[in-house]
């Protein structure tokens, strides 16, 4: 029994689909202009994790999308005018507290 755990156990991972294009970005050295440059999936995926991670607990699972907005078209701003500034420091002018 336990010489055919091995085998079925291979071909369940050869089975399964693995992400097509999985990508690890680092925000912390992301530059603006990288990020201007990165497209629109990878654009709206950090703008929405930047949110989040701004907003902390304070307004538990609330999204307001009017001040998303607002705040991505700050940021688009603010990175156009500073393209060698990282995403962080773009992130902490724009939703910092």
């Amino acid at each position: 029994m336990k010489s055919l755990i091995a085998p079925l156990v291979a071909a369940a991972f050869m089975l399964s689909p693995a992400p097509a294009s999985a990508v690890v970005l680092d925000l912390s050295t992301m530059s603006c202009k990288q990020f201007v440059e990165s497209g629109d999936d990878t654009i709206k995926m950090v703008l929405i994790w930047l949110d989040g991670w701004y907003k902390g607990d304070q307004d538990e699972a609330l999204f307001d999308t009017e001040e998303f907005v607002a705040n991505a078209k700050k940021f688009g701003t603010y990175c156009a005018e500073h393209p060698t500034v990282s995403i962080v420091t773009a992130a902490e002018k724009i939703l910092g507290k």
